[in-house]
């Protein structure tokens, strides 16, 4: 069975930064697609970075450009977000998942518990 474990998350105050780590058990994410999604309350789950199998390829959402930055290590199984400028808007609980291709922004598993991400003005 997949899990997705997120961690990382935490209170921090505007300008700040988080790293949070995404780490896979149950399937290995070499040769996948992996993205980090977020949900703030009252909201839809929105899409915030993905990254291709190799890794020379990523995208981002436009609200976080230039300030997230996602990375993997296959060889540790695990995906990463770097979380720069954070502003009040970043709050949300950030999940991880594999996605369907690189085009795509849908899920191939099921969520994880994800991580909360709280940030104070």
């Amino acid at each position: 069975q997949v899990q997705l474990i997120e961690s990382g998350g935490g209170l921090v105050q505007a300008g700040g930064s988080l790293r949070l780590s995404c780490a896979a058990s149950g399937m290995t994410i070499r040769g996948s697609t992996m993205g980090w999604f977020r949900q703030a309350p009252g909201k839809e789950r929105e899409f915030v970075a993905g990254i291709s199998a190799s890794g020379a390829n990523t995208r981002y959402g436009a609200s976080v450009k230039g300030r997230f930055t996602i990375s993997r290590d296959n060889t540790e199984n695990t995906v990463y977000l770097q979380m720069n400028s954070l502003t009040p808007e970043d709050t949300a609980v950030y999940y991880c998942n594999a996605l369907l291709n690189w085009v795509s922004t849908q899920e191939r598993h099921n969520w994880g518990q994800g991580t909360q991400v709280t940030v104070s003005s």
